[in-house]
């Protein structure tokens, strides 16, 4: 009997890689792995997809080869592609009989479809709204729910990389970072943990995970000198955290970046979620063990470090999304 088909959207990234290594480890699906850049394509297939092929977002005539015999959906993008998710999510309604489980991966804090939340209220800041990032990630939810698909939200604390690939250069020539985030403490998540996640809730289905929302963080909140100490003791030099005004960090990354990192200095993502741990059976990843072990896709946490990055000091990467 042919194994069922997932399709991974995203298959290059973070995520993505470590998502498709595990499925194809398991061997319960026939893992059909997306990349927008050919030569991404070998990379995907050593780590066991069994299809690879070209998908993009803003590119529906992508769609249909991708979508061709497909029952379930792991479904990821970057916060400037939301207008192509959404497009997407249409399509994917579409196929809903044939669909039978979307996996959406999203943020702590997209709360509108599970509580009573107020989108025009800002825990911290009077007169403000919800970060409009948070709102994002609730529409990217919202969108699949409206068509009346079976969906799990992976709601991820942010992730442990994405605090510091901003400053990859100083870490390397100076030995410093710099963020506002100060002595807050946040239980910051690995990538390849919610890749696992993924992984049990696509396998196990929807039976047993449709229509749930899940929190995914890591095992115990950190501050930045915490963290500090644990990137220079895999690296073996001594890494200095540089506090930063949340003015010039606005003008570092743009408004929206920067109310979304108030949340992070309010307390809003210092919680623990038991969640990674009824779904694996097992403690999150810490940050230390993250940048020193390899994933099933065979990387480090410090490996990854230094990877590609959508934010980049001096640019507003979300001043086309706000729109």
């Amino acid at each position: 009997m042919a194994h069922p088909t997932v399709l991974i959207t995203s298959a290059t990234g973070r995520i993505g890689r470590e998502l498709v290594a595990r499925l194809a480890q398991a061997g319960d699906f026939t893992v059909r792995a997306c990349y927008f850049s050919e030569d991404k394509v070998e990379m995907l297939k050593s780590l066991g997809a069994d299809e690879v092929v070209k998908f993009d977002l803003s590119d529906p005539a992508t769609w249909d080869a991708a979508l061709e015999g497909v029952s379930a959906v792991y479904s990821a993008s970057l916060d400037p592609m939301l207008e192509g998710h959404l497009n997407f999510s249409k399509e994917l309604g579409r196929r809903k009989d044939t669909i039978q489980h979307v996996v959406r991966v999203s943020c702590m804090g997209a709360d509108t479809n599970t509580a009573s939340y107020d989108a025009d209220t800002h825990a911290s800041r009077p007169g403000t709204a919800v970060p409009l990032m948070l709102q994002h990630y609730w529409w990217g939810e919202k969108s699949l729910i409206d068509e009346g698909l079976n969906i799990t939200a992976l709601r991820n604390n942010f992730f442990m990389n994405h605090l510091l690939k901003t400053d990859c250069e100083e870490i390397e020539s100076k030995g410093t970072f710099s963020n506002p985030l100060g002595h807050i403490r946040n239980s910051f998540v690995a990538t390849r943990d919610i890749a696992e996640a993924a992984a049990v809730v696509l396998t196990e289905g929807p039976a047993r995970h449709g229509n749930k929302f899940y929190d995914i963080t890591g095992p115990t909140p950190q501050n930045m000198a915490e963290i500090a100490a644990d990137l220079g003791r895999a690296m073996g030099k001594n890494i200095s955290y540089m506090p930063q005004s949340m003015t010039d960090f606005e003008a570092d990354f743009g408004s929206t970046r920067a109310e979304f990192f108030e949340y992070l200095t309010n307390g809003f993502y210092t919680r623990c979620s038991p969640d990674f741990y009824n779904l694996t059976g097992h403690k999150p990843t810490s940050y230390y063990d993250y940048l020193t072990t390899k994933g099933a896709s065979g990387e480090t946490g410090l490996e990854e470090l230094w990877q590609g990055n959508l934010w980049k000091k001096g640019e507003d990467a979300m001043k086309d999304a706000v729109k």
